[in-house]
């Protein structure tokens, strides 16, 4: 039973930094590709970042680029999301999911894209609040 757990989130001042961390079990987490997907209340779930199984291919939506960091630990089975300057407007529930690297005719074998539809397994969130 493949199992995706988050956790890290919390409440942080504008302009604090938060490292988000991701606990894959059930499967091996070296033959998927990795994201990170956040959604606001009352709006549609967007994407963040992504990483390619094997770390070569990685990346940012535009909304983080510059002030985030994915990065991932094979022998933790971890998945992990550093956010620098946080602002406002980062508060969301942070979401992990994965998609295994022959999905959609073995695209994410090397390269990741930030489609929600395209990834299989999903946690369950972590809260991020961000006052100002």
């Amino acid at each position: 039973q493949v199992q995706v757990a988050e956790s890290g989130g919390g409440l942080v001042q504008a302009g604090g930094s938060l490292k988000l961390s991701c606990v894959v079990s059930g499967l091996n987490i070296d033959d998927y590709a990795m994201a990170w997907f956040r959604q606001a209340p009352g709006k549609e779930r967007e994407p963040v970042s992504c990483m390619t199984w094997n770390r070569q291919t990685i990346e940012y939506a535009p909304s983080v680029k510059g002030r985030s960091r994915i990065s991932r630990d094979s022998a933790k089975k971890t998945l992990y999301l550093q956010i620098d300057n946080l602002k406002p407007e980062d508060t969301a529930m942070y979401y992990c999911a994965a998609v295994h690297y022959t999905a959609e005719g073995y695209y994410y074998r090397t390269m990741c894209r930030l489609d929600v539809d395209d990834y299989t397994y999903w946690g369950q969130g972590t809260q991020v609040t961000v006052s100002s």
